[in-house]
């Protein structure tokens, strides 16, 4: 689980901001809403963040997936670019390094993870974990004459071998975690925490992403995720009875043929492979509606691919559920920008509803202008779990929650203490 993030000089984070999922000593919901750890750490498994167009929401987000990429990204050479921007309102700190420390655990292991780095190089990544209240040295990783250096704790007994090659392999613009995917070794307090990375932290989800293929891979690979689907389609569309899976054997176009032989980065054998193919199979999603008219009760099978067929609600509807199973089941840490996008306000509660009172360790980030949600504060949602974010005059971004404030608690009305600009994070008219 995700403990806190901490991010300096990033998109319009020019300081340094922090970003946490401590619960406070509020119990209200804490069965469902808190995973506690040890006797000293509560974290939440929900945030909701606030503010108005351009002020900052999405940059927080972008954090996380710009890390997620980082780990598995292996470049083509030392000299492509790491897409990292710092903050450019400022003549300073567009020259300066972007900084990144995120505290995670797995399962009871506390982990902090260090990176530093511009748009050539990376100049620090470090990895630690806790074996008491302080913490322990796992990797260190260091820029010198143009050249990573890397240093293991001698606890954990690397082979000198598997050492120089994680050394040579890793290139200043690529994560170490890259590098020791190539080297044949068990380093297990490492291993760990890089196959949490791996199989917990789900890419974000945007406002333009189709999630159509996603969600027919989970119903693929998951028994029992229709049913659990169709509870999100009937509300979205109540004649939708059933999700059907299906191929067809396609015709590969020449054009399209010439469009793949063209593909820099395809191997020549899979062009060569190309060249010899006619047909392809291409995936079908189909939603059976069930209608009654004059002749009873009739079922019929609308396509959902590319919303031929179906609204973009109901679609973002069948992606956004899947997505939510997936991070119910496996323990993820999932977010999501503009959740209510296509969405109506009673789906996205019935979305929040699921997922709050669920039991797992998974964890979910959203953002959103539905300040309607806010009526469910104390209800449905922990005032510890609600953050907002304003741009400062300079441009940057600043956040804090609403559990900072003070008599939150005796409000009447959040949602319409948010409208009044009580806690800031609204635009100025």
């Amino acid at each position: 689980m995700i403990q806190e993030l901490r991010v300096r000089n990033f998109l319009s984070l020019k300081d340094e901001i922090v970003f946490c999922f401590d619960a406070s000593k509020d119990n209200f919901a804490e069965e469902s809403q808190i995973v506690q750890l040890n006797e000293n750490t509560r974290l939440l498994r929900f945030a909701i963040v606030y503010g108005y167009n351009a002020s900052g929401k999405s940059n927080l987000l972008k954090c996380f997936n710009f890390l997620i990429r980082f780990w598995r990204k292996q470049p083509k050479s030392q000299n492509d670019p790491i897409d990292i921007n710092p903050f450019k309102l400022d003549v300073n700190t567009s020259q300066r390094h972007t900084r990144f420390e995120l505290i995670f655990w797995v399962g009871n292991k506390k982990y902090w993870y260090q990176l530093e780095l511009d748009r050539k190089n990376v100049y620090e990544e470090n990895l630690y974990f806790y074996e008491s209240s302080r913490p322990t040295m796992l990797f260190e990783r260091h820029l010198e004459n143009e050249h990573s250096v890397i240093r293991h704790n001698a606890s954990l007994k690397v082979d000198s071998i598997v050492q120089k090659k994680i050394s040579s392999e890793c290139l200043k613009n690529m994560s170490y975690f890259v590098a020791r995917n190539k080297a044949n070794a068990n380093i297990p307090p490492i291993d760990a925490a890089y196959d949490w990375i791996k199989s917990h932290m789900m890419l974000g989800i945007y406002p333009d992403i189709d999630l159509t293929d996603y969600a027919r891979e989970i119903c693929d690979n998951y028994n029992g995720v229709q049913d659990y689907l169709l509870n999100f389609l009937k509300e979205a569309d109540f004649n939708i009875t059933n999700v059907k899976l299906d191929s067809e054997e396609t015709v590969i176009s020449e054009d399209m043929r010439k469009m793949l032989i063209q593909i820099d980065s395809l191997p020549q054998t899979l062009k060569e492979k190309v060249e010899n193919i006619k047909t392809y199979k291409k995936n079908r999603t189909f939603f059976e509606h069930t209608v009654y008219n004059e002749r009873g009760e009739e079922k019929y099978q609308l396509v959902a691919d590319n919303g031929e067929e179906e609204s973009r609600g109901t679609m973002r509807a069948f992606g956004l559920g899947s997505a939510l199973y997936t991070a119910i089941k496996a323990n993820g840490f999932m977010f999501v920008d503009e959740i209510e996008t296509s969405l109506h306000p009673k789906l996205l509660e019935k979305f929040l509803f699921d997922f709050l009172r669920s039991t797992s360790s998974s964890q979910l980030i959203v953002t959103t202008h539905n300040d309607g949600l806010l009526d469910l504060v104390g209800d449905l949602i922990r005032s510890d779990s609600v953050w907002f974010t304003e741009k400062k005059k300079s441009g940057a971004t600043e956040i804090y929650k609403l559990s900072d404030f003070k008599g939150v608690n005796r409000l009447s009305s959040i949602r319409d203490a948010y409208r009044n600009k009580r806690f800031g994070a609204t635009m100025n008219m």
